[in-house]
Protein backbone atom coordinates (compact mmCIF):
# COMPACT_ATOMS: atom_id res chain seq x y z
CA UNK A 1 0.00 0.00 0.00
CA UNK A 2 3.02 2.32 -0.23
CA UNK A 3 1.78 4.09 -3.35
CA UNK A 4 -1.76 4.41 -2.04
CA UNK A 5 -0.61 5.75 1.31
CA UNK A 6 1.68 8.29 -0.39
CA UNK A 7 -1.13 9.48 -2.66
CA UNK A 8 -3.66 9.79 0.15
CA UNK A 9 -1.22 11.82 2.21
CA UNK A 10 -0.05 14.21 -0.51
CA UNK A 11 -2.85 14.35 -3.12
CA UNK A 12 -5.35 16.57 -1.29
CA UNK A 13 -6.60 19.23 -3.70
CA UNK A 14 -7.56 20.03 -7.30
CA UNK A 15 -6.67 17.37 -9.90
CA UNK A 16 -4.71 15.47 -7.27
CA UNK A 17 -7.80 15.16 -5.06
CA UNK A 18 -9.92 14.22 -8.10
CA UNK A 19 -7.51 11.34 -8.72
CA UNK A 20 -8.08 10.01 -5.20
CA UNK A 21 -11.85 10.41 -5.49
CA UNK A 22 -11.92 8.60 -8.84
CA UNK A 23 -9.81 5.69 -7.60
CA UNK A 24 -11.87 5.29 -4.46
CA UNK A 25 -15.03 5.49 -6.58
CA UNK A 26 -13.64 2.75 -8.85
CA UNK A 27 -12.97 0.52 -5.83
CA UNK A 28 -16.42 1.22 -4.36
CA UNK A 29 -18.09 0.43 -7.68
CA UNK A 30 -16.39 -2.98 -7.79
CA UNK A 31 -17.02 -3.64 -4.10
CA UNK A 32 -20.73 -2.96 -4.65
CA UNK A 33 -20.83 -5.70 -7.28
CA UNK A 34 -20.33 -3.55 -10.35
CA UNK A 35 -18.24 -4.26 -13.43
CA UNK A 36 -15.90 -1.90 -15.26
CA UNK A 37 -15.14 -0.92 -18.83
CA UNK A 38 -11.81 0.78 -19.50
CA UNK A 39 -11.40 2.77 -22.71
CA UNK A 40 -7.98 3.49 -24.21
CA UNK A 41 -7.57 6.36 -26.63
CA UNK A 42 -4.50 7.30 -28.64
CA UNK A 43 -1.41 5.20 -28.21
CA UNK A 44 -1.51 4.17 -24.56
CA UNK A 45 0.02 0.79 -25.41
CA UNK A 46 3.16 2.48 -26.68
CA UNK A 47 3.18 4.33 -23.35
CA UNK A 48 3.38 0.77 -21.90
CA UNK A 49 0.23 1.12 -19.85
CA UNK A 50 -0.09 -2.63 -20.29
CA UNK A 51 2.22 -3.17 -17.33
CA UNK A 52 -0.64 -2.36 -14.94
CA UNK A 53 -3.59 -2.99 -17.24
CA UNK A 54 -2.53 -6.62 -17.60
CA UNK A 55 -2.65 -7.02 -13.83
CA UNK A 56 -6.10 -5.38 -13.64
CA UNK A 57 -7.28 -7.95 -16.16
CA UNK A 58 -5.76 -10.85 -14.24
CA UNK A 59 -7.37 -9.63 -11.00
CA UNK A 60 -10.82 -9.24 -12.63
CA UNK A 61 -10.88 -5.49 -11.97
CA UNK A 62 -11.87 -4.78 -15.57
CA UNK A 63 -14.47 -6.80 -17.45
CA UNK A 64 -14.42 -5.22 -20.92
CA UNK A 65 -12.13 -2.87 -22.85
CA UNK A 66 -12.76 -0.42 -25.67
CA UNK A 67 -9.71 0.82 -27.52
CA UNK A 68 -8.36 2.21 -30.74
CA UNK A 69 -6.85 -0.13 -33.30
CA UNK A 70 -3.49 1.43 -32.47
CA UNK A 71 -3.72 0.20 -28.89
CA UNK A 72 -4.54 -3.35 -30.00
CA UNK A 73 -1.57 -3.67 -32.30
CA UNK A 74 0.94 -1.51 -30.44
CA UNK A 75 0.81 -3.70 -27.34
CA UNK A 76 1.85 -6.62 -29.54
CA UNK A 77 4.43 -4.50 -31.40
CA UNK A 78 5.98 -3.76 -28.02
CA UNK A 79 5.80 -7.43 -27.04
CA UNK A 80 7.78 -8.63 -30.06
CA UNK A 81 10.05 -5.67 -30.87
CA UNK A 82 10.70 -3.78 -27.63
CA UNK A 83 14.49 -3.98 -27.90
CA UNK A 84 14.40 -2.27 -31.29
CA UNK A 85 12.40 0.75 -30.12
CA UNK A 86 14.21 4.05 -29.80
CA UNK A 87 13.35 6.86 -27.43
CA UNK A 88 13.78 10.45 -28.62
CA UNK A 89 13.59 12.57 -25.46
CA UNK A 90 14.39 15.75 -27.42
CA UNK A 91 11.53 15.16 -29.90
CA UNK A 92 10.33 18.76 -29.54
CA UNK A 93 13.60 19.94 -31.09
CA UNK A 94 13.48 17.71 -34.16
CA UNK A 95 13.69 19.49 -37.49
CA UNK A 96 11.85 18.34 -40.63
CA UNK A 97 15.20 16.92 -41.78
CA UNK A 98 15.48 14.94 -38.54
CA UNK A 99 11.99 13.54 -39.08
CA UNK A 100 12.89 12.60 -42.66
CA UNK A 101 15.95 10.76 -41.38
CA UNK A 102 13.74 8.73 -39.04
CA UNK A 103 11.45 7.90 -41.95
CA UNK A 104 14.37 6.71 -44.04
CA UNK A 105 15.36 4.39 -41.18
CA UNK A 106 11.75 3.12 -41.02
CA UNK A 107 11.34 4.43 -37.47
CA UNK A 108 7.76 5.59 -36.91
CA UNK A 109 7.60 8.21 -34.16
CA UNK A 110 4.88 8.39 -31.50
CA UNK A 111 5.78 11.46 -29.42
CA UNK A 112 9.14 10.44 -27.87
CA UNK A 113 9.10 6.78 -28.96
CA UNK A 114 9.99 5.36 -32.36
CA UNK A 115 8.42 2.06 -33.44
CA UNK A 116 10.61 0.01 -35.82
CA UNK A 117 8.68 -0.92 -38.95
CA UNK A 118 10.49 -4.14 -39.84
CA UNK A 119 10.77 -5.72 -36.40
CA UNK A 120 7.29 -4.65 -35.20
CA UNK A 121 4.83 -3.99 -38.02
CA UNK A 122 6.16 -6.31 -40.71
CA UNK A 123 6.85 -9.08 -38.21
CA UNK A 124 3.23 -9.01 -37.05
CA UNK A 125 1.93 -8.60 -40.61
CA UNK A 126 3.71 -11.79 -41.69
CA UNK A 127 1.90 -13.72 -38.98
CA UNK A 128 -1.54 -12.11 -39.06
CA UNK A 129 -1.78 -12.47 -42.85
CA UNK A 130 -1.74 -16.26 -42.46
CA UNK A 131 -4.69 -16.04 -40.08
CA UNK A 132 -6.59 -13.64 -42.35
CA UNK A 133 -6.02 -15.88 -45.37
CA UNK A 134 -7.08 -19.01 -43.49
CA UNK A 135 -10.32 -17.42 -42.27
CA UNK A 136 -10.96 -16.00 -45.75
CA UNK A 137 -10.58 -19.40 -47.43
CA UNK A 138 -12.83 -21.02 -44.82
CA UNK A 139 -15.49 -18.34 -45.28
CA UNK A 140 -15.19 -17.26 -41.65
CA UNK A 141 -15.04 -13.79 -40.13
CA UNK A 142 -13.63 -12.54 -36.83
CA UNK A 143 -13.27 -9.25 -35.01
CA UNK A 144 -9.82 -7.62 -35.09
CA UNK A 145 -9.12 -8.53 -31.47
CA UNK A 146 -10.18 -12.13 -32.08
CA UNK A 147 -7.53 -12.51 -34.77
CA UNK A 148 -4.95 -11.20 -32.28
CA UNK A 149 -6.21 -13.62 -29.63
CA UNK A 150 -5.79 -16.50 -32.07
CA UNK A 151 -2.24 -15.43 -32.86
CA UNK A 152 -1.19 -14.91 -29.24
CA UNK A 153 -2.70 -18.19 -28.05
CA UNK A 154 -1.17 -20.12 -30.96
CA UNK A 155 2.32 -19.36 -29.63
CA UNK A 156 3.62 -18.34 -33.07
CA UNK A 157 5.05 -15.09 -31.75
CA UNK A 158 6.65 -16.45 -28.59
CA UNK A 159 10.05 -16.75 -30.27
CA UNK A 160 10.07 -12.96 -30.67
CA UNK A 161 9.00 -11.90 -27.16
CA UNK A 162 11.26 -9.12 -25.85
CA UNK A 163 9.38 -8.10 -22.69
CA UNK A 164 8.08 -10.12 -19.78
CA UNK A 165 4.80 -11.56 -21.17
CA UNK A 166 3.00 -10.62 -17.95
CA UNK A 167 3.36 -6.96 -19.01
CA UNK A 168 1.34 -7.44 -22.21
CA UNK A 169 -2.29 -6.52 -21.63
CA UNK A 170 -3.34 -8.13 -24.90
CA UNK A 171 -1.84 -11.44 -23.83
CA UNK A 172 -3.60 -11.20 -20.45
CA UNK A 173 -6.86 -10.38 -22.26
CA UNK A 174 -6.41 -13.30 -24.67
CA UNK A 175 -5.85 -15.72 -21.81
CA UNK A 176 -9.14 -14.58 -20.23
CA UNK A 177 -10.98 -14.16 -23.54
CA UNK A 178 -11.85 -10.67 -22.34
CA UNK A 179 -14.46 -8.85 -24.43
CA UNK A 180 -12.90 -6.03 -26.44
CA UNK A 181 -14.56 -3.33 -28.51
CA UNK A 182 -12.36 -1.74 -31.17
CA UNK A 183 -14.32 0.90 -33.09
CA UNK A 184 -12.68 2.37 -36.16
CA UNK A 185 -10.08 -0.40 -36.36
CA UNK A 186 -9.63 0.60 -40.00
CA UNK A 187 -7.76 3.65 -38.71
CA UNK A 188 -4.70 1.65 -37.68
CA UNK A 189 -1.51 0.35 -39.22
CA UNK A 190 -2.85 -3.18 -39.58
CA UNK A 191 -6.16 -1.81 -40.79
CA UNK A 192 -4.27 -0.18 -43.66
CA UNK A 193 -2.28 -3.36 -44.21
CA UNK A 194 -5.51 -5.40 -44.35
CA UNK A 195 -6.94 -3.00 -46.95
CA UNK A 196 -3.76 -3.47 -49.00
CA UNK A 197 -4.08 -7.26 -48.92
CA UNK A 198 -7.73 -7.02 -50.01
CA UNK A 199 -6.76 -4.74 -52.88
CA UNK A 200 -3.96 -7.09 -53.94
CA UNK A 201 -6.28 -10.09 -53.74
CA UNK A 202 -4.55 -11.95 -50.92
CA UNK A 203 -7.83 -11.70 -49.00
CA UNK A 204 -10.94 -12.00 -51.15
CA UNK A 205 -13.67 -10.94 -48.71
CA UNK A 206 -13.29 -7.54 -47.09
CA UNK A 207 -15.67 -8.71 -44.34
CA UNK A 208 -13.22 -11.39 -43.19
CA UNK A 209 -12.44 -8.81 -40.50
CA UNK A 210 -15.71 -7.83 -38.86
CA UNK A 211 -16.77 -4.19 -38.68
CA UNK A 212 -17.54 -1.48 -36.16
CA UNK A 213 -21.31 -1.84 -36.62
CA UNK A 214 -20.93 -5.49 -35.64
CA UNK A 215 -18.94 -4.39 -32.61
CA UNK A 216 -21.87 -2.19 -31.53
CA UNK A 217 -24.27 -5.09 -31.98
CA UNK A 218 -21.96 -7.28 -29.89
CA UNK A 219 -21.68 -4.58 -27.21
CA UNK A 220 -25.46 -4.08 -27.09
CA UNK A 221 -25.94 -7.80 -26.50
CA UNK A 222 -23.17 -7.94 -23.87
CA UNK A 223 -24.44 -4.86 -22.03
CA UNK A 224 -28.05 -6.05 -22.03
CA UNK A 225 -27.07 -9.42 -20.59
CA UNK A 226 -24.51 -8.08 -18.11
CA UNK A 227 -25.84 -4.82 -16.68
CA UNK A 228 -28.36 -5.07 -13.84
CA UNK A 229 -29.43 -2.71 -11.09
CA UNK A 230 -27.37 -4.84 -8.70
CA UNK A 231 -24.34 -4.98 -11.02
CA UNK A 232 -24.02 -1.84 -13.11
CA UNK A 233 -21.25 -1.22 -15.61
CA UNK A 234 -18.73 1.51 -14.87
CA UNK A 235 -16.92 3.55 -17.51
CA UNK A 236 -13.28 4.51 -16.97
CA UNK A 237 -12.20 6.63 -19.92
CA UNK A 238 -8.56 7.32 -20.71
CA UNK A 239 -8.43 10.16 -23.23
CA UNK A 240 -11.34 10.86 -25.56
CA UNK A 241 -12.19 10.15 -29.16
CA UNK A 242 -13.86 7.11 -30.66
CA UNK A 243 -12.57 4.67 -28.03
CA UNK A 244 -14.77 6.47 -25.50
CA UNK A 245 -17.59 8.00 -27.52
CA UNK A 246 -18.48 4.80 -29.42
CA UNK A 247 -19.10 2.45 -26.46
CA UNK A 248 -20.75 4.98 -24.14
CA UNK A 249 -23.45 5.47 -26.78
CA UNK A 250 -24.65 1.88 -26.37
CA UNK A 251 -26.91 2.95 -23.48
CA UNK A 252 -28.91 5.65 -25.31
CA UNK A 253 -29.06 3.32 -28.31
CA UNK A 254 -30.59 0.57 -26.16
CA UNK A 255 -33.05 3.01 -24.56
CA UNK A 256 -34.02 5.20 -27.49
CA UNK A 257 -33.64 2.96 -30.53
CA UNK A 258 -34.49 -0.45 -29.05
CA UNK A 259 -36.84 0.73 -26.29
CA UNK A 260 -35.05 -1.42 -23.69
CA UNK A 261 -35.83 0.99 -20.87
CA UNK A 262 -35.09 -1.52 -18.12
CA UNK A 263 -31.37 -1.55 -19.02
CA UNK A 264 -29.56 0.59 -16.43
CA UNK A 265 -27.40 3.60 -17.23
CA UNK A 266 -23.65 3.45 -16.76
CA UNK A 267 -23.07 3.20 -13.01
CA UNK A 268 -19.77 5.12 -12.70
CA UNK A 269 -17.89 7.50 -14.93
CA UNK A 270 -14.37 8.84 -14.89
CA UNK A 271 -12.42 10.57 -17.63
CA UNK A 272 -8.72 11.36 -17.63
CA UNK A 273 -8.02 13.99 -20.25
CA UNK A 274 -5.72 16.91 -20.92
CA UNK A 275 -8.24 18.29 -23.41
CA UNK A 276 -9.62 21.61 -22.22
CA UNK A 277 -13.36 22.26 -22.35
CA UNK A 278 -14.01 23.69 -25.79
CA UNK A 279 -16.70 24.22 -28.39
CA UNK A 280 -18.05 20.95 -29.77
CA UNK A 281 -15.27 18.84 -28.37
CA UNK A 282 -16.21 15.38 -27.07
CA UNK A 283 -12.86 14.92 -25.37
CA UNK A 284 -13.26 18.25 -23.64
CA UNK A 285 -16.92 17.87 -22.68
CA UNK A 286 -17.68 17.77 -18.96
CA UNK A 287 -19.46 14.63 -17.72
CA UNK A 288 -22.76 16.43 -17.08
CA UNK A 289 -23.17 16.99 -20.82
CA UNK A 290 -23.62 13.22 -21.11
CA UNK A 291 -26.78 13.41 -19.02
CA UNK A 292 -28.50 15.25 -21.88
CA UNK A 293 -27.64 12.37 -24.24
CA UNK A 294 -28.99 9.67 -21.95
CA UNK A 295 -25.56 8.21 -21.24
CA UNK A 296 -25.24 9.09 -17.56
CA UNK A 297 -27.80 9.80 -14.87
CA UNK A 298 -28.18 12.78 -12.56
CA UNK A 299 -26.84 10.71 -9.65
CA UNK A 300 -24.17 8.72 -11.49
CA UNK A 301 -20.80 9.13 -9.70
CA UNK A 302 -18.78 11.31 -12.09
CA UNK A 303 -15.11 12.23 -12.00
CA UNK A 304 -12.84 14.13 -14.36
CA UNK A 305 -9.09 14.40 -13.93
CA UNK A 306 -7.63 17.06 -16.19
CA UNK A 307 -4.09 15.82 -16.59
CA UNK A 308 -1.77 13.62 -18.65
CA UNK A 309 -3.19 10.09 -18.70
CA UNK A 310 0.28 8.54 -18.86
CA UNK A 311 0.96 10.08 -15.44
CA UNK A 312 -2.47 9.75 -13.85
CA UNK A 313 -3.80 6.36 -14.99
CA UNK A 314 -0.93 4.30 -13.48
CA UNK A 315 -1.54 6.01 -10.13
CA UNK A 316 -5.27 5.29 -10.20
CA UNK A 317 -4.55 1.70 -11.21
CA UNK A 318 -2.06 1.37 -8.37
CA UNK A 319 -4.79 2.32 -5.89
CA UNK A 320 -7.27 -0.07 -7.50
CA UNK A 321 -4.66 -2.84 -7.29
CA UNK A 322 -3.96 -2.03 -3.66
CA UNK A 323 -0.34 -1.11 -4.27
Amino acid sequence: MQITNFLKHHYRHFNAAALIDAAEGYNKHLADGGKMMITLAGAMSTAEMGIQLAELIRQDKVQIISCTGANLEEDIFNLVAHDFYERVPHYRDLTPADEQALLERHMNRVTDTCIPEEEAMRRLEHTVLKFWEKADKEGKAYFPHEFFYQILLSGELEQYYQIDPKDSWMLAAAEKNLPIICPGWEDSTLGNIFAGHVISGDVQNVHTVRTGIEYMIFLADWYTKTATEESKIGFFQIGGGIAGDFPICVVPMLHQDLQRHSVPLWGYFCQISDSTTSYGSYSGAVPNEKITWGKLGEKTPKFIIESDATIVAPLVFAMVLGQ
